[in-house]
């Protein structure tokens, strides 16, 4: 069994996007960097989220938009190539093969290290490799952790033994099940049912309260009607109190619904939120709860631990969970540590109001069903809760000529918060065909506080979707 110990500037726990960011730009500074993982590099989003769920959904847009277009729909009318899509999203993930996140990260001078990364104390780690060896970690100044988040469950009985589907399973499985059941109303379970309705499954979908609650009410509204459209079978106001497998790798699914109906189905999915990957990497050893998520201040660094030599980085800390969220913090943090070693001045200022912006004002997030929803900033609702003082612009997509271009039919809508104290927008969403791409100019106008009568000389290029900025502020101009 080998035993060996090592000494680093940095110590990065966890190898996805966000812990690569973080190693990236600490040895990027000069600082010797070293990253532990314990499955794949690249991490969640590469393999079993972001890459793998677009890959799978990109195919069933594209055909969506396609049958609204006049002199194309009937060329696009049967069903999708099932076997085709999965090569597909099997191309993009590298066949689960990370051999160029190896190259990438040896290209840019990080070591690496194999294996289960737990912290022992104060700037040590301790990694279990697969040959059944141990690797101890000093980091001489920061330790990172960057080991993301998992899928959370419910508190069934004997919820292990049913082989029941996660976000892993759903973006990574190789056959269409003939009945699918849906469990959860977030972003996840909305993207998959569309996915797999459209390969084919037959989809149920068992959800609490409604659709993308966090987003503006008309966002989930639109999603669940095309859903019901597509044949989806929505159950609102649901709650599962039991769930069991028949025996046998091909056995039904069983699931018991809190007014007792019983549903029966090939696949049931658990898409009810996330939970923090800390249950087993030492918290404890550092006055940590494991399974906590890791308070943070505004440069990612812990507030529970003392001398400052433990971050948390991107959904670990639990203030936004995003890949693409996640990277930013992963490069502010980066850039922090390594002024922060070398003694240089860090404008706090600057780098906490970055921060803390894109945390709590300018988030933007794309959900990849059909329609497409896109959104960044404040809903009416949480600006109103927030004390601002807001009017809400609302626009039908109806009305915007390149819309009425891109689709037969096109049904969407767009909605601007203003802060009428501020003058500013502070929030946008867009639900509709293709509006993901009109998500950064908003993301620009929100995060930049570009007075709204400014925005009026943001003149759109006619016709296209981005029209409908113009319609929105028509209107806010009355």
């Amino acid at each position: 069994m080998n035993d060996t110990s090592r000494t680093y500037d940095v110590v990065v726990i966890g190898a996805g996007p966000v812990g690569e960011n973080v190693a990236d730009r600490t040895k990027a500074a000069g600082l010797s960097t070293v990253i532990v993982e314990s499955e794949l590099l690249g991490g969640e989003c590469s393999y079993w989220a972001c890459e793998p769920s677009k890959a799978l959904l990109r195919p069933v847009l594209a055909r969506a938009d396609a049958r609204r277009v006049p002199g194309l729909k009937q060329a696009v009318g049967g069903p999708l190539d099932v076997a085709a899509v999965f090569a597909h999203r099997d191309d993009i993930v590298n066949h689960w093969h990370d051999d160029d996140q190896v190259e990438w990260l040896n290209s840019v001078s990080v070591d690496i290290v194999r294996g289960h990364g737990r912290l022992d104390g104060p700037r040590q780690v301790v990694v279990s490799t697969p040959d059944g060896g141990t690797v101890r970690l000093t980091a001489r100044h920061v330790v990172a952790v960057c080991t993301g988040s998992g899928p959370a469950l419910p508190d069934l009985p004997r919820l292990d033994e049913v082989r029941h589907w996660t976000s892993r399973d759903v973006t990574s499985a190789d056959a269409v099940p003939g009945r699918l059941v849906v469990v959860g109303g977030g972003v996840v379970a909305v993207e998959m049912a569309t996915a797999w309705n459209a390969l084919g499954a037959e989809v149920t979908m068992l959800v609490r309260d409604g659709l993308l609650t966090r987003m503006e009410p008309f966002a989930g509204e639109l999603v669940a009607d095309a859903l019901r459209e597509a044949g989806v079978d929505m159950r609102f106001g649901t709650t599962v109190t039991a769930v069991a497998r028949d025996d046998g790798p091909d056995g039904e699914v069983a699931v018991t619904l809190a007014d007792g109906e019983r549903l029966v189905a090939d696949e049931i999915l658990f898409a009810i939120g996330r939970a923090p990957r800390t249950d087993d990497i030492g918290l404890e050893t550092i006055g940590l709860t494991p399974g906590d998520w890791l308070k943070v201040d505004d440069t990612c660094r812990s507030t529970a631990v003392e001398d400052g030599w433990l971050y948390a980085v991107g959904d670990v800390n639990h203030r936004v969970l995003m890949t693409h969220q996640g990277k930013y913090q992963a490069r502010i943090a980066g850039a922090v540590i390594a002024a922060r070693v070398k003694g240089e001045p860090v404008d706090e200022a600057r780098w906490g109001t970055h921060v803390t912006t894109a945390d709590s004002v300018a988030v933007p997030q794309v959900v990849f069903t059909d329609p497409e929803v896109a959104a960044v900033g404040l809903s009416a609702r949480e600006a109103e809760r927030a004390g601002h003082r807001v009017r809400v612009v609302d626009r039908d997509f109806g009305s915007v000529a390149g819309a009425v271009q891109y689709a037969e039919g096109f049904r969407g809508m767009a909605r601007m918060v203003v802060d009428l104290d501020r003058g500013t927008v502070v929030g946008v969403t867009f639900v509709g065909p293709g509006v993901a791409e009109l998500l950064h100019s908003a993301t620009i106008a929100v995060i930049s506080e570009v007075p709204v009568e400014r925005l009026w000389h943001a003149v759109p290029a006619f016709p296209t979707i981005s029209e409908v900025w113009l319609r929105l502020m028509e209107a806010y101009r009355g």
